[in-house]
Formats: C-alpha cells, sequence, structure tokens
C-alpha cells in the first residue's frame, strides 16, 4: 500500500520552505508563560491511621505554585508520628457540635490531623485569629478558604473550600528540627 501526502503551498510559501515544515519536529504546545503541568494524583481519601500522633499542631500556612496551591499544618514532634485523614466531603462541620461550617468554592476537602491544638493543660498551641480565614486565600487558582473545624478529643480539623473536586496529594515532610508537616496540594487542573 502507498501512502500519499499532499501539500498545499500557500502564497509567498516556497517548495522548499514546505518540504521542511514537513520534516521538522512539531513544536510543543503553547503554555502561555506557564509551567505544563502533570498531575497524576486523584481525588479519593488519603489517610495514615496510626491511632494518634503525637505532639501537637503550632501553625498553619499556604503557599501557591505554578501547578498547585498548598496548605502546610506544622506539627511539633517527627513526621514518623503523624496520623490524619483527607477527604472530599458534602458538607464540613464544626468538630464537636456538628455545626455545619459553610466554605466558599465548588467543593470541600476536609482535613483531620490526628493531634490537638493545646497541650497537656489544655492550653493552645494554635489559635487562628480567623476561624473562618485561617489563610489568605486571595488569587490563589484553586484554593478558596480554609476554615477551622476546631481541635476536639485529641484531633483537629480544617476545612479547605476548593474552586472545584480537584486532585490533590498528602506527604508527611521532616522538619524543620524535630518537628514534621503535613502537606496537601490541590492541583488546579486535571
Amino acid at each position: 500500500m502507498t501512502t500519499t501526502t499532499s501539500v498545499r503551498i500557500g502564497v509567498g510559501l516556497t517548495a522548499a520552505a514546505a518540504a521542511l515544515l514537513l520534516t521538522a519536529p512539531a513544536a510543543a504546545p503553547a503554555t502561555s508563560g506557564s509551567t505544563a503541568c502533570s498531575t497524576p494524583w486523584g481525588s479519593l481519601a488519603q489517610a495514615n491511621d496510626r491511632h494518634y500522633s503525637l505532639g501537637t499542631l503550632t501553625d498553619v500556612r499556604s503557599g501557591r505554585h505554578a501547578c498547585f496551591d498548598r496548605l502546610v499544618v506544622d506539627v511539633d514532634r517527627p513526621r514518623h508520628s503523624l496520623s490524619y485523614d483527607v477527604r472530599y466531603v458534602p458538607t464540613f462541620s464544626e468538630d464537636g457540635s456538628g455545626t455545619v461550617i459553610p466554605l466558599r468554592g465548588g467543593a470541600k476537602l476536609q482535613v483531620v490531623v490526628r493531634t490537638p491544638a493545646y497541650d497537656d493543660d489544655f492550653d493552645p498551641t494554635y489559635s487562628p485569629a480567623n476561624r473562618k480565614e485561617l489563610v489568605d486565600t486571595t488569587g490563589y487558582r484553586t484554593l478558596r478558604q480554609v476554615a477551622w473545624g476546631g481541635s476536639w478529643e485529641g484531633q483537629s480539623t480544617m476545612g479547605i473550600g476548593t474552586r472545584a473536586r480537584l486532585p490533590f496529594k498528602v506527604t508527611e515532610l521532616d522538619g524543620p528540627g524535630d518537628r514534621s508537616r503535613l502537606v496537601i496540594d490541590v492541583a488546579h487542573t486535571w
């Protein structure tokens, strides 16, 4: 079987230039100044079911990256003691009372870290200035809001309002020092 390729040469394009176009490798797709993102993550629950984490929750931070938005939960003990459950939920509720906490965005990602935000004397180790806005998400592509669900019976809960139900990844990191971080990255796109 013989395959024939026909080429239409436009005005001002020589046959040599047309032949060069046919043999040149295809250009990479334009990315409009942004990095091409590949996030092979999913949107199903991710958990590390150790009974309870050691230590206490000390801070909640966020950051913007080229392909995802990030929430960081700081704990004052090493990573090998972290226990958590991160999942999309139909409604986000306050720990203890069950009161529904509205979140901006098209989806709600619940983050449960099985460590308290208080010490052995029940003094707070993390006390957000604004329970409805733990971090400023202005200008973020995916995160719309991060709210505090409370710290109750040895666990702390946060709700992340996201633009839509998008892929996410949970990572446990060491440091700084003998502390650890639970990192939740939520992709900008599928």
